[in-house]
């Protein structure tokens, strides 16, 4: 079995009516840098869904159709198509050995789908994955807390400090977002 990428941070925060998914954009394998300009984060169903993924990188780009087929199927119910892609994740064998998460969130739901195919919907209005997601997620807390800052705003400010302390992360972040304002 060859070197497993990884090697992301995916950040979502949702303030007032905004949510934004913000990602890096470093691939690496093992202890080399394969990519630095990456795009991990995109919208989906009409511009009506983000979504970042952490992981390997054909995995999650197979996880992002799935998803996005669901999307299509249930009229842009996120935790319906949500939840439907898990079920397929857990009965279909190609699906079981994908190496990759999601964030996935719309203006008014924001989930987690895992590697094992749980849905999970976090309890605060700010959730990581990957490598550096714990850092990213302890700066979007803190200034969600004491800034006014928009949701795009921490996202893209929190990465920026998650790049400076974690290695599997760069400084090429991404920010997409829904609702009042921009990224």
């Amino acid at each position: 079995m060859g070197k497993t990428v990884k090697g992301t941070t995916i950040l979502a925060v949702r303030r007032g009516d905004q949510v934004a998914i913000a990602g890096d954009g470093q691939i690496t394998t093992g202890d080399m840098v394969l990519k630095r300009s990456a795009k991990k984060v995109r919208t989906l169903y009409h511009d009506q869904v983000i979504a970042g993924f952490a992981g390997a990188v054909a995995d999650a780009l197979t996880l992002f159709e799935r998803f996005e087929n669901q999307l299509e199927k249930h009229g842009g119910q996120l935790k319906r198509a949500a939840i439907e892609l898990a079920k397929e994740w857990r009965t279909d064998r190609v699906l079981r050995r994908l190496e990759a998460w999601l964030v996935v969130a719309d203006r008014s739901e924001m989930l987690v789908l895992s590697g094992e195919g749980d849905v999970v919907e976090p309890d605060e209005d700010v959730v990581s994955i990957g490598s550096g997601g714990g850092y990213a997620q302890a700066a979007a807390k803190a200034l969600l807390q004491h800034s006014n800052l928009t949701a795009a705003e921490i996202a893209r400010t929190s990465m920026e400090i998650a790049a400076s302390l974690c290695i599997y992360t760069n400084s090429y972040i991404s920010v997409v977002s829904l609702g009042g304002g921009k990224p």
